[in-house]
């Protein structure tokens, strides 16, 4: 997206990454991980310190904090790196109990946050993201700014009755009143077993019968264990085959987008949802509160005791049902109230931005581009 919005914009983009030259060579899979390694670590940077010696007017780019270990190689040129979300960094140094971290892992961290320390400019997609910055950088550098992102598709209301008759053809199940929707992978933030706790809560107080369609990924061993023990199984659908041209179609079609998250970088689909004119109910935790100012409808995030859980999904039950019942002029308000916050995340003014900051960083190194 940022290459293809600046080779637009006039600029000549060239894109960088670590190709594959003994991950070719014919060795068993254990060995392939390290000679990846080699690849990555010692053949890249080989590779780039050659080119940038005659491309003194460019300013690099980095798409990734993640991609901290390669910063030292353009740390004498103009840089920039951008933080989407710091969660690894954070379960590496054991703040996130969700997400243990292995020796190997803690050093990768390590060496990375070592890496991106180089670096004196940095866009940030959130305000928590930006915190996080601070603190495993220790200071607050030259530059730092916070960007939202941009959405990369347009999403917009289609109506429900519409919405519904295409998601009803396309898997077969009977939308006509609608459903409950969440979107996203199997990662351990993304709480798709919490999801399916507050469907359970919810259905054993509600004279409502909505299904719940999870797509994304295929689920887990543990999700599909969740699904199978609750009482409504047959009313759970994780549908992993849906493209994303019906992702709009899914969005508005929705009574309800569930995003129970436990932490993200941004939370794209809060904004999709809300441009999609679907409600939503996320966590009340940055950057999720961030992303659904005052259009969003919060829960807490999900504890860690099994006890404290249940309770949790009691209460988040509660939340959902109130909302899924609300007078027609209520709803009608709350979706307006989203279309309109959503505006924010409009990739036009995320680009103008960027671009700015980076003529900014371009400056602070006396270089002109």
């Amino acid at each position: 997206m940022l290459a293809d919005n600046f080779r637009n914009r006039g600029y000549n983009v060239k894109i960088y990454s670590p190709k594959a030259y003994f991950f070719k060579l014919p060795v068993t899979p254990s060995l392939k991980k390290w000679l990846g390694y080699i690849d990555q670590f010692l053949i890249f940077p080989i590779i780039i310190k050659k080119r940038i010696k005659s491309n003194t007017n460019t300013v690099y780019v980095f798409t990734d904090h993640a991609l901290g270990i390669w910063v030292p190689i353009t740390k004498n040129f103009p840089t920039l790196v951008i933080c989407h979300d710091f969660l690894a960094q954070r379960s590496a140094e054991g703040e996130i109990p969700q997400n243990p971290t292995g020796i190997s892992g803690r050093i990768y961290q390590k060496l990375i946050r070592k890496g991106y320390s180089v670096a004196d400019n940095f866009i940030s997609v959130s305000k928590r993201t930006q915190e996080d910055l601070h603190r495993f950088l220790g200071r607050v550098p030259k530059m730092s700014k916070v960007v939202y992102n941009g959405m990369n598709k347009d999403f917009n209301l289609i109506g429900s009755f519409s919405s519904r008759g295409i998601l009803s053809k396309l898997t077969g199940l009977d939308l006509k009143d609608g459903y409950i929707l969440h979107i996203g992978g199997n990662q351990w933030y993304k709480n798709r077993i919490g999801i399916v706790k507050i469907y359970t809560a919810w259905r054993l107080l509600s004279d409502k019968i909505l299904p719940l369609l999870l797509i994304g990924r295929t689920p887990s061993y543990a999700l599909k264990q969740e699904i199978e023990a609750s009482p409504y199984k047959n009313d759970i659908f994780a549908l992993d085959n849906i493209s994303d041209a019906y992702i709009n179609a899914a969005y508005s079609g929705a009574s309800v987008l569930l995003f129970p998250s436990i932490a993200e970088g941004f939370g794209w689909p809060i904004a999709e949802a809300m441009a999609s004119g679907c409600p939503v109910i996320t966590t009340k935790e940055a950057p999720m509160t961030e992303v659904g100012g005052d259009a969003a409808t919060y829960i807490n995030i999900m504890p860690l005791t099994q006890q404290e859980i249940n309770i949790w999904a009691d209460n988040a039950a509660k939340t959902l049902n109130k909302l899924i019942n609300l007078p027609e002029a209520e709803m009608a308000e709350i979706i307006h109230k989203g279309e309109s916050n959503a505006k924010r995340f409009d990739t036009n003014i995320a680009m103008d931005e960027i671009e700015r900051y980076i003529r900014e960083a371009q400056t602070l190194m006396n270089v002109n581009i």
